[in-house]
């Protein structure tokens, strides 16, 4: 990793004392609440309120509107911490939205109880109010924890294993929810709005308070970074938004994670549609087939937490990635019905893919960064920004063209397959195929590093 003063702070930084187990494992558990929570709202959200009586356009105009909030809370808050820092302050600040809203999304609708009225209208912009909040507090804690990676060590290494770590803590949140999920959806049957109404409840409070415990452990065994405030004391003046625009990695890297976040967070909210309706599997599948993929996800990052990292070796297994998930959305596309246990395969399969771009891609805008850590803030928030609005369009975009009753729409109707299959299938492997195009094109820095003190989840 070469920085634009020179080599010496590059050499400065592969040769920082790596970071011990602990440390990066109690960075690593600090976005739990913010993981369990995102992996019910993109599983669950849509099917939750298409059961309760909102119309596939309805549920999506609620997922847009908190995406919409949090693309626009990830570039102020980004500002802000760039500018006054406390990230562990803003990272519990958010943490309290999550907890406090996330309960209401999925409780029902306040203003409906309140004017005693239960029309489409109201229960739309009565969900898009609680969701709009959530996103707040989970973009404010998404952007201060991911801008710390930069500031707790300068070693490139120890870099990748936090994102490693972030991310396999993040599989654990996605199997702790799926496993209860699975539970829930086995043993108490609900068909009734109400009932529906108290599976996902309670599903939301094991998510709070699991997250809550979580942030907990982050709060008290993670110092306030210091090396940020060691930078600005030898470089006092603040990184200028325009430093960033004038660099071609920032495009491309703004691309690349734009894409990987479609990859997954559409594919796992149109996952239980397409499993449930297109497949006709049985509802515990709407569990199962999440959970292997996040069990497969998780253990590649704790493998690849133990690699030493360069340039050229992000970029070989992130185009892997991409290339597993054309496969895996070609076989979602044409997989027929009666072949449905094949998806248990394909489910390993996006697994694996998606912990190889996801650790590989984050880790890009470690490089990116460098050691303009002045400014980290604002490019994790703008590039949060892009794929919170991304996401939210691209969902808004496909539920428009389902039918009300969920059955195949107009596009399923020309060409015999529904808008989940393409939802699921070819747009993620479209932009799998795009990014891996971007990455191949990208001039990262290579080095050798030193390996950990400590092997990581172990």
């Amino acid at each position: 990793m070469v920085d634009e003063t020179g080599n010496e702070s590059s050499d400065e930084a592969l040769n920082a004392v790596p970071l011990g187990r602990l440390a990066v494992l109690y960075y690593g558990v600090g976005h739990m609440l913010n993981d369990i929570t995102s992996a019910c709202w993109f599983t669950y959200l849509l099917v939750f309120l298409t059961d309760i009586g909102l119309s596939p356009r309805d549920a999506s105009i609620v997922m847009l509107s908190g995406q919409v909030a949090d693309a626009f809370t990830t570039v102020f808050a980004g500002e802000l911490i760039d500018r006054f820092g406390h990230f562990k302050l803003w990272h519990a600040g958010g943490s309290i939205l999550v907890a406090i809203s996330f309960s209401s999304v999925f409780g029902g609708c306040l203003p409906c109880k309140i004017y005693g009225i239960s029309s489409s209208l109201l229960q739309t912009i009565g969900y898009s109010i609680f969701a709009s909040i959530f996103n707040i507090g989970w973009a404010a804690t998404q952007v201060s924890h991911m801008s710390m990676v930069n500031c707790i060590t300068p070693n490139p290494t120890s870099r990748v294993a936090l994102a490693s770590c972030r991310n396999a803590f993040t599989m654990v949140a996605n199997l702790s929810l799926y496993a209860v999920a699975l539970v829930v959806f086995s043993i108490y049957g609900a068909k009734a709005s109400a009932d529906i109404k108290t599976q996902y409840r309670w599903i939301a409070y094991f998510c709070i308070f699991v997250g809550c415990c979580f942030v907990g452990i982050f709060l008290i065994g993670t110092n306030e970074p210091d090396l940020k405030l060691q930078m600005k004391l030898e470089r006092p003046t603040k990184i200028a938004w325009s430093h960033w625009f004038r660099k071609i990695l920032y495009y491309q890297v703004a691309v690349v994670y734009m894409l990987i976040r479609l990859v997954t967070n559409v594919s796992q909210a149109l996952l239980a549609f397409y499993v449930i309706d297109d497949l006709q599997m049985s509802h515990s599948s709407k569990a199962v087939v999440p959970g292997i993929i996040y069990i497969c996800s998780f253990i590649t990052s704790v493998i690849l937490q133990e690699m030493r990292w360069s340039g050229w070796r992000l970029k070989i297994f992130f185009t892997a990635g991409a290339i597993v998930w054309i496969f895996c959305g070609v076989g979602v596309f044409i997989l027929p019905s009666n072949m449905h246990n094949l998806m248990y395969i394909l489910s390993v399969a996006i697994g694996i893919a998606n912990a190889l771009m996801m650790v590989t891609g984050i880790s890009m805008q470690s490089i990116l960064v460098g050691q303009d850590l002045n400014g980290c803030a604002f490019v994790y928030g703008s590039l949060s920004f892009l794929d919170k609005l991304s996401c939210g369009i691209a969902l808004y975009v496909l539920e428009s063209y389902q039918d009300p009753d969920r059955s195949t729409g107009p596009l399923s109707m020309r060409h015999g397959f529904s808008v989940n299959r393409y939802g699921l299938g070819l747009v993620p492997a479209s932009c799998a195929l795009l990014s891996a195009l971007v990455t191949y094109s990208m001039d990262l820095s290579s080095g050798r590093s030193r390996p950990l003190i400590e092997p990581l989840l172990v």
